[in-house]
């Protein structure tokens, strides 16, 4: 694979319990090899006009670009968010070992 096959992909969500869910059922569907949970973090941002502020919780998601439609069709569906994030951003580079672990758990 070449170095941007690999990718990490970035949502948020207003809560921890629906950051795990995300979390386990794209690790489940083997359309990411990990996720990483964090927060809650503080989001500034502009939403139907207003500027707001909330509480979220970022997950992290590892896979390819091979996996990637499918991980964010997996996120649209699973997200109650009416417009959630979903950020990819390419793997340059990493370890061969971890990389190779990353194809094997995200192979369909």
């Amino acid at each position: 694979m070449a170095a941007t096959d690999w990718l990490t992909v970035l949502t948020t969500t207003d809560a921890q319990e629906k950051a795990e869910t995300l979390a386990r059922g794209a690790v489940e569907a083997r359309v990411a090899a990990c996720a990483q949970i964090a927060g809650p973090v503080t989001s500034v941002h502009r939403w139907k006009g207003e500027i707001e502020t909330a509480r979220e919780w970022q997950v992290l998601f590892k896979t390819t670009d091979l996996r990637y439609a499918e991980l964010e069709g997996y996120l649209r569906e699973a997200h109650d968010y009416d417009t959630p994030e979903i950020i990819a951003t390419p793997v340059v580079r990493g370890s061969a070992e971890y990389l190779k672990w990353l194809e094997r758990e995200t192979a369909g």
